[in-house]
């Protein structure tokens, strides 16, 4: 079985920041890539970054020069590092990774559970 437990979410202020992290646990032979979505009440969830071992990559424009995702491919860690959030960062934020787990025969991608971040105006 493999698990992603995803913390730091909370309650904070316009302008705050939160670092967000990720850890993955089980029979994992290998990790592709590692990304954070997240998803605001009535929308879609929406890719916010991601990244391999030879890049990373912030995808949602609104997030561009506020929020950096990095990780740890040996340690099975991404984190999300959100400063200067805003009220429209709202949302409960996934990690997802593209793993092969052991005993089966090609990557796939896992996510986690979910965590809250709530920005107040």
């Amino acid at each position: 079985q493999v698990q992603l437990v995803e913390s730091g979410g909370g309650l904070v202020q316009a302008g705050d920041s939160l670092r967000l992290s990720c850890a993955a646990s089980g029979r994992i032979f290998d990790i592709n890539s590692m990304a954070w979505y997240r998803q605001a009440i009535g929308k879609q969830r929406e890719l916010v970054a991601n990244m391999t071992r030879r890049e990373t990559v912030v995808n949602l424009d609104s997030v561009e020069g506020r929020f950096t995702i990095s990780g740890d491919f040996l340690k099975k860690m991404v984190y999300l590092q959100m400063n200067n959030l805003k009220p429209e960062d709202t949302g409960v934020y996934y990690c997802k990774m593209d793993m092969w787990q052991r005993g089966t025969t090609a990557y796939a991608d896992y996510w986690g559970q979910g965590t809250q971040v709530t920005v107040s105006s």
